[in-house]
């Protein structure tokens, strides 16, 4: 078989069962969702499936929260989808890595740009930052995730994992910021300063500062959100 050949590369690139159940990582940026019912996935990540299935689009901002907010929240970031059906579906998201937990009554805390897919036995809902809300163009709300199921989530690059100790806390980047633990609520704080370290001529440095016991997940690149305002 030639090294560049169709068959070779359909051989090296071909979806293969892995078994590993309702999410399985196809790729590091390719998730598979076993499907034979329901699931929640980002709208817009659906890149291919096969099977019998059907999808609904739905604002989590439906959920909770006022009006007031639509207009300063992107269109993809703010909308789910629901996708009903049997067979393969397979989500990504911009070519980001893809983490898959799986929660046993647990709860975490994921940015809502970068929640991918969850199973419907995983109860949500939405957290926005209001103090942020007017300092930043966008990256204010949170979806709250808790109970026993799969969560896929999305980071640029490898994740790196900040143990939050109590005495030892650690600041972060907003929209550096991937994730962290259901039981931390990070406390928003400016540093003049620190903008002029970074160069950044307007506005004040906004950062999330986690103190208690448990974690938090950063991401290697800084993602900035656009809102309508913005175009």
């Amino acid at each position: 078989m030639s090294r560049y050949s169709i068959e070779e590369f359909i051989k090296q690139t071909e979806q293969v069962d892995k078994g590993e159940g309702f999410f399985e990582l196809e790729t590091p940026r390719m998730l598979e969702v076993n499907l034979d019912g329901q699931v929640w996935a980002k709208a817009g990540s659906m890149v291919a499936y096969h099977g019998e299935m059907r999808f609904v689009r739905e604002g989590i901002l439906e959920h909770g929260l006022g009006t007031a907010f639509k207009k300063a929240l992107t269109g993809e970031g703010a909308s789910l989808m629901k996708a009903n059906g049997r067979g393969k579906l397979y989500l990504a998201d911009s070519g980001k890595k893809i983490v898959i937990l799986k929660l046993q009554n647990d709860s975490i805390f994921i940015n809502g740009n970068d929640l991918l897919a969850f199973e419907p036995s995983i109860k949500w809902k939405i957290k926005l930052m209001k103090r942020i809300a007017g300092m930043m163009a966008g990256g204010l709300f949170n979806v709250y995730c808790e109970g026993t199921g799969m969560i896929a989530f999305t980071t640029h690059y490898e994740p790196l994992t900040l143990r939050v100790t109590p005495g030892q806390p650690v600041i972060t980047d907003p929209n550096a910021t991937v994730a962290w633990s259901g039981n931390l609520q990070p406390v928003i704080q400016t540093d003049i300063s620190f903008k002029t370290f970074l160069g950044r001529g307007s506005g004040e440095s906004i950062q999330m500062r986690f103190e208690g016991d448990g974690f938090v997940v950063v991401q290697p690149y800084e993602e900035v959100y656009m809102n309508s305002k913005q175009g």
